[in-house]
């Protein structure tokens, strides 16, 4: 796991630059995994190029020519993504939007292609990649040791495993109803509770571990319910279905200030885990990887990574420099 932790502020202070939408007005339009926006499949574009998707080869993007040819000649980089996580990926407007296809936008600039999202569900996401759906995931997922591998969450192999770009680091925290009603002070405090969390994530296998200490210290596991997508395991915290949900930092801080206007949620205790997310690619393709990480390196360079972040309030979760599989 990486050792840089974000560094923590007040709600307020970390996100007053947002001005996206309420994430649990926007839930409703997650599509199934592979489809567009609209339902055909084309995905909600973001980013920028000479890349048309039309069969450009040609541009003069300092980074064109180490895509790999079949992306140089589509003009086009396919990113799976789980559009329901504010401010990270979520729908406005009928378009992906947030910090991840910004910074997408930045890396197409010093590619020469555009970047096109689909949104589907988060534990499809790398089956999509391996398939060939998709080019890249760029969803908030964490890199870690099992991904690259292909392991799953006992330990067994279930793929070849991908690559990581590492773009951003987060760490993991707990959030509970506006005025925390159960008096929930950490994540140590929900032995025996219900808790909330989306399938599939870095944060419900950190909710695991926490259960197992629990029972290894003579107190009642956490009772673990795990839902598809993450505006649902939101929406049971809200309704009072479960006591406190687990999640990244930067998506439940924005919870906490956006929805219900601030009245719905607030966070409590400190990040704990904070490791990168990643920009997944294909093991089979480094060729790809390695124009990304280039890519990345150009962005931190001239300063668009950092705007990108800053624009959604996730500064403080930059990158100073681009790597692949940091994880742990």
């Amino acid at each position: 796991m990486a050792t840089r932790r974000p560094t923590r502020r007040t709600l307020a202070t970390v996100l007053a630059a947002t001005t996206a939408s309420l994430l649990l007005s926007a839930c409703g339009d997650q599509t199934a995994a592979g489809q567009g926006i609209d339902g055909s499949g084309a995905g909600a574009g973001a980013g920028a190029g000479a890349g048309s998707g039309s069969g450009a080869a040609k541009s003069d993007a300092p980074l064109f020519a180490k895509l790999p040819a079949d992306i140089r000649a589509a003009g086009v980089i396919k990113v799976g993504t789980d559009a329901t996580y504010a401010p990270m990926e979520f729908v406005e407007n009928g378009k992906i939007v947030g910090v991840d296809p910004d910074v997408a936008a930045a890396l197409g600039k010093h590619l020469g292609v555009r970047f096109e999202f689909t949104s589907g569900t988060f534990d499809s996401l790398i089956t999509s990649l391996n398939s060939g759906r998709q080019d890249i995931v760029m969803s908030s997922m964490n890199d870690t040791l099992a991904r690259q591998q292909g392991l799953d969450d006992k330990g067994q192999k279930t793929g070849n495993g991908v690559d990581f770009v590492d773009y951003f680091v987060a760490g993991t925290v707990v959030y509970v109803q506006k005025g925390n009603p159960q008096q929930i002070r950490s994540i140590a405090d929900l032995c025996g509770k219900k808790t909330a969390v989306q399938r599939g994530t870095i944060f419900e296998e950190a909710a695991k571990n926490r259960s197992k200490e629990c029972e290894a210290s003579g107190k009642p596991a956490i009772a673990i319910e795990s839902f598809p997508t993450d505006a649902e395991a939101q929406t049971r915290v809200k309704a009072g279905g479960a006591v406190a949900g687990v999640n990244d930092y930067p998506v439940a801080a924005y919870l906490a200030l956006k929805a219900d206007g601030g009245n719905a949620f607030e966070v409590v205790g400190n990040q704990i885990e904070a490791g990168p997310f990643g920009i997944a690619v294909a093991k089979d393709n480094p060729e790809l990887r390695d124009a990304l990480k280039a890519a990345l390196a150009a962005c931190i360079a001239d300063g668009s990574y950092q705007k990108a972040l800053d624009k959604w309030g996730a500064g403080t979760g930059a990158v100073a420099s681009a790597n692949v599989n940091t994880g742990s």
